[in-house]
C-alpha cells in the first residue's frame, strides 16, 4: 500500500504550469530519487509531499499518523540557540530525559557536533549537519531531502550514505551528487518540462533507458514535424482544402496544429557567455604569513601562498576549518589578524558565495542582471538580457 499518493496534480506560480497533471505512488521502504534540470519543480514536488505546500489542482494524500522528517535545501533564516536545542525542534525536556533526547544526543555525537555550541556561530557546513541531525532524530517513516550533501564535507557525507542505507523508513530526496544517487536510489522519479517519469531501476539503468527513450522521442517528433509542413504545404493551396472532399484533412491538420503546440520541446545546454576583465599580471593574489582565529580558535596560523595568472585551486578540508574565512581573507573581503595580503595589478574578483547573498530574492532574474534593463554591456558589445538568459535556460516567463 502507498504511503504517499499524488494524484494529478498541478502546480503554477503565476506561469507556465510547473507541474502539470502529474501521478506518483511511493511504497513503503522505497529509496525514491527525485531528478531533473534546475527549475522543473523537484523542491516544489518535496514541499507538496511534506504538507508546506498546497496544489493548484488534484490531491495529495498521505498515509494516516505518517511521521514526516525534513531537511531543506537553503537553511532557514533568524535559527538561534545552542546546537541541541535547534536540532530537537526546540522541544527540550526540562527534568526528564525522552527517548527523543537521546536520539537527538546520539545523532549529534555521530555527526561531531557540540550540542552546547550556538548555532548561529557555526559554519553553514556546521548548520546542515544540525539540521540535518533534526531531521534524522524523530526516526521518521517519510524522510525528505533536498540537496543534503550540500555544504558537507567527505567524512559527513560517507556518514550519512552508511546512515541512509540502513535507514528502515521511506526516502524521498533531490540531489546533483551522482556517486549519492548511485549507492542509495532504488528508484527514480524524473521530472522534465512539467511532466512526471517513473524509471524503476537504479540509477545507472536510468541513464541508460533514458537516453534511449529520448532517441525514440526525438525520432518522432522530426516525423511529426516533417508531416505537418508537408500538410501546411498542401493547405496553402487554397480551394483544393475548400472541397468537401478534403475537410476531413483540415481537421486533421487543425488537430495537428494543436499538437504541435502542446508539445515539449527539450531544453538545451547551458552556453556560457563570461565578462572579460582587463588582463592581469602575472601575480593575481600573493599572502604572507597569515594569521586569523574566530571565536578563540585559531583557523589560519601563518600561512603564505602565491597565486599566479592561470592557477586553478581547490581549497578542501572538514566542515568549520576555515576554508571559506580564507577564500575571503585572499579576496580582501575579510582583513587577516596578522599578515599581509596583496592583490596584483589589474585583477577583478568575482565571489559566489555559499549563501547567494548578493541576490535580492524579491527582484526578478531580469532586474537582477539587467538592474531592469533591456539590454546591457558584454564584452564590449551589447546583449539583450533575455536572450543572454536563455543561454542559462531560463525562459522568457520565468525571467520576468
Amino acid at each position: 500500500m502507498a504511503i504517499v499518493s499524488v494524484q494529478d496534480v498541478s502546480v503554477s506560480f503565476g506561469g507556465p504550469p510547473l507541474l502539470e497533471h502529474v501521478d506518483l505512488q511511493v511504497e513503503k521502504g522505497e529509496r525514491v530519487a527525485l531528478i531533473g534540470r534546475n527549475g522543473e519543480g523537484k523542491t516544489t514536488l518535496l514541499r507538496l509531499i511534506g504538507s508546506r505546500l498546497l496544489p493548484d489542482g488534484g490531491r495529495m494524500i498521505l498515509q494516516k499518523g505518517l511521521s514526516v522528517g525534513s531537511l531543506d535545501q537553503d537553511l532557514p533564516r533568524g535559527l538561534t540557540g545552542s546546537v541541541a536545542e535547534v536540532a530537537s525542534g526546540g522541544n527540550r525536556a526540562t527534568s526528564s530525559k525522552s527517548p527523543q533526547d537521546y536520539e537527538v544526543a546520539t545523532v549529534l555525537t555521530k555527526l561531531s557536533l557540540n550540542p552546547y555550541a550556538r548555532f548561529e556561530n557555526l559554519s553553514v557546513g556546521f548548520k546542515r549537519r544540525v539540521l540535518l541531525a533534526r531531521a534524522l532524530a524523530i526516526d521518521p517513516d517519510l524522510l525528505l531531502l533536498d540537496e543534503p550533501t550540500n555544504h558537507l564535507d567527505i567524512p559527513a557525507i560517507t556518514w550519512l550514505e552508511e546512515y541512509l542505507l540502513k535507514y528502515r523508513g521511506t526516502l524521498i530526496l533531490i540531489t546533483h551528487d551522482r556517486a549519492f544517487l548511485r549507492k542509495l536510489a532504488t528508484r527514480i522519479v524524473e521530472l522534465d518540462r512539467g511532466r512526471l517519469l517513473n524509471w524503476e531501476c537504479d540509477y545507472r539503468t536510468f541513464l541508460e533507458r533514458r537516453d534511449a527513450a529520448l532517441e525514440v522521442e526525438e525520432a518522432q517528433r522530426n516525423r511529426f514535424m516533417r508531416k505537418l509542413a508537408k500538410e501546411e504545404a498542401w493547405i496553402r493551396q487554397g480551394i483544393k482544402a475548400r472541397r468537401t472532399r478534403n475537410e476531413g484533412r483540415v481537421r486533421v491538420l487543425l488537430k495537428m496544429r494543436d499538437e504541435q503546440q502542446a508539445l515539449r520541446t527539450r531544453t538545451g545546454s547551458v552556453r556560457m557567455q563570461i565578462e572579460e576583465a582587463e588582463r592581469t599580471g602575472k601575480l593575481v593574489i600573493e599572502a604572507e604569513k597569515i594569521s586569523h582565529a574566530y571565536g578563540g580558535s585559531s583557523l589560519i596560523r601563518n600561512f603564505s601562498v602565491r597565486i599566479m595568472r592561470g592557477d586553478r585551486i581547490g581549497i578542501i578540508g572538514p566542515n568549520g576549518v576555515g576554508k571559506t574565512t580564507l577564500l575571503r581573507i585572499l579576496l580582501g573581503e575579510t582583513p587577516p589578524e596578522k599578515g599581509v595580503v596583496r592583490q596584483g595589478a589589474n585583477v577583478e574578483a568575482v565571489y559566489f558565495d555559499q549563501l547567494r547573498a548578493q541576490l535580492d530574492e524579491d527582484r526578478t532574474v531580469q532586474e537582477s542582471i539587467a538592474d531592469g534593463k533591456e539590454v546591457f554591456d558584454l564584452n564590449g558589445g551589447q546583449r539583450h538580457v533575455i536572450g543572454y538568459l536563455k543561454d542559462f535556460l531560463f525562459s522568457p516567463d520565468r525571467s520576468r
